[in-house]
C-alpha cells in the first residue's frame, strides 16, 4: 500500500523529473485536477486508472487515494509544481494522520512555479526570499496581509502565488500599496504568466510601474529586495560573493565596515525615496549617533550637500569655522588634506577670550565675530553652542558674512531650538540642520564629512578617508 505525492512541475515536459516518471509508472491510480492530466497524459499506460476532478476537490481527491491505496493499489497523486507548496503532500500526511492508515507515503519533489519563473527572469532569487500565496480560501486577509508587510519590511525577496482571481481582484493592488511603505519605487519586480507553457509572457520593470491588471492566476510575481538590479533584461539578486569582493577591494577594514553599516541603515529606513543629496547626510547621521529619529529630525535647504559640495570641488570652500574644538576634531583629516581645506576654532583663541570678558558674551559668540571678519565666506559648523549659530544669524542678516553654508546641529535646553529656526530664516545659503534638542558635535562634524565626501555618495561608498 503506498501513496506517492508528486509535483509535475510547472507544465513544460523538460521540467518533469524523472522521480515523477518513475512514479506514475509504478502506480496503477493516478489521481489530481483535470487540468494538469494534459501535462503527462503520454507517460501515463493504458491500463493506469485516472481519476480527475475540478477545482476545490482536493480532500475527494486525497480521499479516494486512501481508498484505492487500502486497497492494495500503488497510488500517485500529482500536484504542479513541487507537491509540498501549496500542493496535495500537506493534505495527504494530515489525512493519513486522521485514518491512522498503514499507507506508506512517498514524497516526490518537483519543480516549484516560483522556480520556474525566476529562471525565465534571470536570477532573482539569489538571497533570503518568501512565498506568500494571496488566496484567501482558506487564510484569513488580514493574516496574508500581515505576512506581506513583514516581508516588504524585512527586505525579503518574495514570490507572490495566486495573485488574481475574477472575483480577488483588489489584493494585488492592495500588496504593492505596503510594499512602496517600505521599498522604493525602483524595486525590481518581474512577473511570468504560464511558466514553461506555449503562452508564458515575461515582463520585469518596477514597484511603480507594476499594474496588477496585467496579472491573472496563472501568473507568479516576484519582487526583489533592495539589492535587486535589472541588467540586459535579466533580473537579478546578487548573493554577495561578487559585489563583496568589488565592495573590499582597495577598502581598509574600517571602510568595509561603513559601507556595510550604511547599507543596513538604507535598508532599515521607513522612507527610502530619498534624493541622494539629503540621503546620504541622513545616513551620516543615523551612522554616527544609531538614532533613526534623525529621519524625522533632519532639515535641509533643497540640493544643500550638493550646492555646498560643488563649493569644495570649484576651489570656492577653503575653509571651515566651528563653534568647538570637538567639532573640528571630528572631521576626517584626509578628506581635508585630499581637499586642501583648513579648519578654524576660535573657541580658546585668547582675542576671542578676551572679548567675552569684555562684552559679557560666550566665548562661542566672540569666535564667529572674529571668524567673520577673517573668513566671512567659510562653511560654519555648530555641534554645541546655540548662542554661536545665533550670533552668526546676526552678522548674516547685518552683511558682516556670507557663509558658504551652515551645520546647524547645537544640542540642549537653551536657546537651541530658537538658534536653529533663526538659521532657517537665512535665504540663499545652503544649510543643514538638525532640529529640535538633539545635536552634537558628533553629528555636526559627520554633516561636515558628508558633504566633503559627496562624490562617493551615489555609489553608497563611505569611509574613503577614514
Amino acid at each position: 500500500m503506498r501513496i506517492y505525492v508528486a509535483g509535475i512541475g510547472p507544465g513544460s515536459s523538460e521540467d518533469i523529473t524523472p522521480a515523477l516518471l518513475n512514479a506514475v509508472a509504478d502506480s496503477s491510480v493516478v489521481v489530481g485536477y483535470k487540468y494538469y492530466f494534459q501535462f503527462i497524459e503520454k507517460y501515463i499506460s493504458k491500463d493506469t486508472i485516472c481519476i480527475d476532478t475540478g477545482m476545490k476537490k482536493e480532500r475527494q481527491r486525497a480521499e479516494m487515494a486512501f481508498e484505492y491505496a487500502e486497497k492494495g493499489n500503488t497510488v500517485c497523486v500529482i500536484s504542479s509544481g513541487d507537491a509540498g507548496i501549496y500542493g496535495m503532500a500537506p493534505l495527504i500526511y494530515e489525512m493519513k494522520r486522521d485514518r491512522g492508515s498503514d499507507v506508506e507515503i512517498i514524497s516526490i519533489p518537483g519543480i516549484s512555479a516560483f522556480q520556474k519563473a525566476a529562471s525565465l527572469l534571470g536570477a532573482p532569487m539569489g538571497h533570503d526570499f518568501c512565498v506568500i500565496s494571496m488566496s484567501d480560501l482558506m487564510t484569513p486577509w488580514l493574516l496574508i496581509e500581515k505576512r506581506i508587510k513583514a516581508a516588504a519590511e524585512a527586505d525579503f525577496i518574495t514570490a507572490v502565488y495566486n495573485p488574481k482571481s475574477n472575483g480577488r481582484y483588489w489584493q494585488l493592488y492592495r500588496l504593492k500599496e505596503l510594499f512602496l511603505k517600505y521599498r522604493s519605487e525602483d524595486n525590481v519586480v518581474g512577473f511570468v504568466r504560464q511558466a514553461g507553457r506555449d503562452e508564458q509572457n515575461i515582463t520585469i520593470t518596477t514597484l511603480k510601474e507594476f499594474n496588477p491588471e496585467d496579472v491573472d492566476m496563472f501568473t507568479v510575481v516576484i519582487i526583489g529586495n533592495s539589492q535587486s538590479y535589472r541588467w540586459n533584461n535579466a533580473f537579478i539578486t546578487p548573493r554577495g560573493y561578487y559585489r563583496n569582493d568589488n565592495d573590499n577591494e582597495d577598502c581598509k577594514v574600517g571602510q568595509s565596515i561603513m559601507i556595510k553599516s550604511f547599507r543596513t541603515i538604507r535598508n532599515e529606513l521607513k522612507n527610502r525615496d530619498i534624493p541622494t543629496w539629503k540621503l546620504w547626510p541622513m545616513l551620516h547621521a543615523i551612522h554616527t549617533t544609531a538614532d533613526f529619529d534623525m529621519e524625522n529630525l533632519l532639515w535641509m535647504d533643497d540640493n544643500a550637500t550638493a550646492d555646498i559640495y560643488n563649493k569644495v570641488k570649484d576651489g570656492q570652500l577653503k575653509t571651515i569655522v566651528t563653534d568647538v574644538s570637538m567639532v573640528a576634531a571630528g572631521i576626517r583629516k584626509g578628506a581635508l588634506e585630499r581637499l586642501g581645506i583648513k579648519t578654524v576654532c576660535y573657541i580658546n583663541d585668547p582675542r576671542a577670550i578676551e572679548m567675552a570678558k569684555d562684552k559679557n558674551i560666550t566665548r562661542a559668540q566672540a569666535g564667529m565675530r572674529l571668524a567673520a571678519e577673517e573668513y566671512p565666506d567659510a562653511l560654519y559648523a555648530f555641534g554645541n553652542a546655540p548662542t554661536a549659530l545665533l550670533e552668526l544669524c546676526s552678522l548674516v542678516r547685518k552683511k558682516q558674512c556670507s557663509p558658504a553654508g551652515i551645520i546647524g546641529a547645537p544640542v540642549g535646553f537653551v536657546h537651541v531650538e530658537e538658534s536653529k529656526h533663526a538659521a532657517k530664516s537665512l535665504v540663499n545659503i545652503p544649510k543643514i540642520i538638525i532640529d529640535g534638542r538633539k545635536g552634537g558635535s558628533n553629528l555636526a562634524a559627520t554633516l561636515v564629512n558628508s558633504i566633503l565626501t559627496f562624490d562617493d555618495a551615489e555609489l553608497l561608498r563611505p569611509g574613503r578617508d577614514v
